[in-house]
């Protein structure tokens, strides 16, 4: 691969909201000078970038002056009480406690590594089905055919959403991330509006089926949610809907692009794919790399409660913050020649999780899935190429491409 050109960021022009050419479809060098020139910078509208990974790991770990609610942001983003705001106001990640904790006890009270180990013989089935059902084709795309595939299966078994009823899951998913992006089209909002009504209505549904006949207490997360198992206390209706939602979306979006991206690197860095092949062992390790090189999820956010010194830099109360996962799993003082590709790199204290009581409560079945996806692609089809025409995802918070064309053999 080449080597990328330096590029110098002015502090007083840089701006997410509006950014230079070229950074939505690769930030990376971008995200290296504002390491090195501009780790902590203002933004026109008052917010905060934060890019070292010291800054973020601290502020991760600090729910008193670091708020996850962001009903002050979303109100004029969205419109207070639209569906939009409705949904990431009330979901588990843009939430503090006493919501935050009594969700988070109910999801982890059901992933457990027990439950999680029990759904590996489904999760080998389902890539192994995807697998047989492209062997026989001359051209695939890795992410219809493949990548997006998996997590919707997963998540949808979670749930126990019915398999005729999971077609529409992946285009509400889409439609209502992609409305976390810095700066929204007329468009792209009203498809994120429209995407949680036609949720919700579903959801109501299902819920109602649900509650009239109960799964499995140890394997259903919907009934668990239902009936607040491992929280004190039962979730609203509103909230038992929205945070359904959130762990369909959440477990599709960065899953679907952990496989794309685990597989498009291997191809352009072939050093590194023949290494995997010739030592398969490598898998656990590599899966860690391509999250902490290509981050599903780019940017998280935090609000700060008090006056607050980051870097540095006097922070009011209120102030808006964009935490900048993908610099921090650059920052050189945490990665030793962070630019690299290294499969075997270790240690690899990335962020690609978040961290602190908000870390990803999904991240071990995250891994799970991204670990048994590429093994199982590899084993099967260890010469696939790439192919002209890939698409990327053309967004600034989620990395991920939205087509990768590619032949098997």
């Amino acid at each position: 691969m080449k080597e990328r050109q330096k590029i110098s960021v002015n502090a007083e022009g840089f701006d997410l909201a509006n950014p230079p050419d070229g950074f939505t479809d690769d930030p990376f060098p971008f995200y290296d000078a504002l390491l090195r020139d501009a780790p902590v910078l203002p933004q026109p509208d008052g917010s905060l970038l934060i890019c070292r990974h010291a800054d973020l790991d601290r502020i991760y770990r600090d729910t008193t002056l670091f708020s996850s609610d962001k009903k002050k942001v979303f109100a004029p983003k969205y419109g207070a009480g639209s569906p939009l705001f409705e949904h990431h106001t009330t979901s588990l990640v843009f939430s503090d406690p006493p919501l935050h904790t009594r969700v988070r006890k109910i999801m982890t009270s059901a992933l457990t590594p027990r439950a999680i180990s029990q759904m590996e013989p489904g999760l080998i089935a389902t890539v192994d089905h995807l697998l047989d059902k492209m062997a026989d084709r001359d051209e695939v795309d890795l992410i219809e055919d493949f990548a997006a595939s998996i997590p919707i299966q997963i998540i949808g078994n979670l749930l126990d959403v019915p398999m005729a009823e999971r077609g529409p899951l992946r285009d509400w998913s889409l439609a209502i991330l992609g409305a976390l992006e810095p700066v929204l089209s007329a468009e792209q909002l009203a498809a994120g509006h429209r995407a949680v009504e036609e949720f919700k209505a579903y959801l109501s549904g299902l819920i109602a089926r649900r509650r009239a006949s109960p799964g499995d207490i140890e394997t259903d997360v919907l009934t668990r949610l239902i009936r607040g198992e491992g929280a004190e206390g039962s979730l609203s209706e509103v909230e038992l809907i929205q945070n359904c939602i959130f762990i369909l979306n959440a477990g599709h979006e960065t899953t679907t692009n952990l496989i794309g991206n685990g597989l498009a690197l291997l191809h352009d860095y072939p050093e590194q794919k023949r290494r995997l092949l010739e030592a398969p062992e490598l898998i656990k390790p590599a899966i860690e790399e391509m999250l902490r090189f290509r981050s599903p999820n780019q940017l998280g956010n935090r609000e700060t409660t008090a006056e607050v010194e980051i870097g540095g830099c006097r922070v009011p109360a209120g102030t808006n913050l964009h935490l900048v996962i993908g610099a921090a799993n650059r920052d050189p003082e945490v990665f030793e020649n962070p630019e690299v590709f290294d499969i075997a790199r270790s240690p690899n204290r990335h962020l690609a999780f978040a961290g602190g009581p908000h870390v990803c409560v999904g991240l071990t079945l995250a891994r799970l899935e991204g670990r048994i996806a590429i093994e199982g692609f590899l084993r099967r089809f260890p010469d696939y190429r790439l192919l002209p025409g890939r698409v990327p995802g053309g967004r600034i918070r989620f990395r991920g491409y939205a087509a990768l064309p590619a032949r098997l053999r």
